[in-house]
């Protein structure tokens, strides 16, 4: 019976993630009946061919990247939670994101603060991408070189913090000095944006998400070894160092990618495993990751159907809608002491 329990609640999630994904892609602008849409992907047939380029190249591919953001972020969190032993670790505490942050803000503001540039409101997605994952991937080098020279785990996560504040008063210097025009763009990427992705960069994104999920599917006994700490993982046969390589992997791999893409999505990292936690009463993690990222899926995509405000053709920055969303629910595990509990 209690194996039974965990399964059919996967099941029940995995049903609730595919009714998201409906309700994502039919409520808009233009309302779409799920019906029409599943009818038009299986047979072709669509009523209207602006309905087609609607579906298929707008909003398919701003669903999957929920998805994809999703997962990524959650799992991400939910290893830095387990490893670091601390409730409120999140994908963006070692400062892998941040530097996805630099990466764009030298490519926005670095030319318009110093006078090279002038922008003219539009920036190639793919420019951004670009920019974005070679400052994630110089802070995760640098936390790489820093996991190298120190054991200690707690240490590790102090000199990543470090690392996100020193890149913040970067972003901030930048900022003061760069035009208007610049500004107003990297501000409107770091509210963050599930939308404006080509085929070609969902794809790019989904592979590197896969990748990013080879190290949990590696280390998923080393995660519930670690839950009594790094002393009673040694005991088992676990080694610390091993596993805390193949989580800086894993966690520069999903989170750096989708700040690139996406810009930075808060709170997702943080909430969701703490959720999944609650909902299964496990904390096995070979039940605790799958449920997280399905999880997660489902957040961003519901996230996303409040940011769209259906049947108008306004859309909120899909950072404020999580954090209205997430927010309350740390509150709340906070009160409630939750946390004594699971760590």
């Amino acid at each position: 019976m209690k194996a039974t329990r965990p399964v059919i609640l996967l099941f029940a999630a995995l049903t609730l993630l595919v009714l998201s994904f409906l309700l994502n892609v039919s409520l808009g602008s233009v309302s779409i009946s799920p019906g029409e849409i599943v009818e038009g992907i299986f047979t072709g047939d669509w009523t209207k061919a602006s309905r087609e380029q609607i579906i298929l190249n707008y909003r398919i591919p701003k669903a999957l990247v929920a998805i994809m953001a999703g997962i990524g972020l959650s799992i991400s969190g939910l290893q830095m939670q387990t490893f670091f032993r601390n409730p409120l670790a999140g994908p963006f505490v070692l400062g892998i994101s941040s530097g996805a942050g630099l990466g764009v803000a030298i490519l926005m503001l670095a030319g318009s603060a110093f006078g090279l540039v002038a922008f003219g409101g539009v920036m190639s997605p793919w420019a951004i991408a670009v920019a974005g994952t070679l400052g994630a991937g110089l802070v995760l080098v640098t936390v790489s070189l820093v996991a190298w020279k120190v054991r200690d785990s707690m240490t590790l996560l102090i000199v990543g913090l470090m690392f996100g504040s020193a890149v913040s008063a970067v972003i901030s210097v930048l900022s003061y000095f760069s035009g208007a025009e610049a500004l107003k763009l990297f501000t409107i990427w770091s509210m963050g944006s599930l939308g404006g992705l080509v085929w070609e960069q969902v794809w790019v994104l989904i592979f590197v998400i896969a990748l990013g999920i080879i190290p949990v599917i590696a280390s998923v006994k080393s995660y519930n070894g670690m839950l009594l700490g790094e002393s009673y993982a040694k005991s088992m046969g676990i080694n610390p160092d091993r596993l805390r390589w193949l989580m800086i992997l894993s966690t520069g791999l999903l989170a750096g990618c989708i700040t690139a893409f996406c810009g930075p999505i808060a709170f997702v990292g943080i909430a969701v495993p703490h959720v999944a936690r609650i909902v299964w009463r496990t904390s096995d993690h070979r039940v605790l990751f799958p449920a997280t990222a399905i999880l997660g899926g489902i957040l961003l995509l519901l996230c996303d159907v409040v940011a769209q405000l259906p049947g108008s053709s306004q859309t909120l920055p899909i950072n404020a809608v999580t954090s209205l969303v997430g927010a309350p629910i740390v509150i709340s595990l906070v009160l409630k002491k939750n946390f004594s509990k699971e760590f």
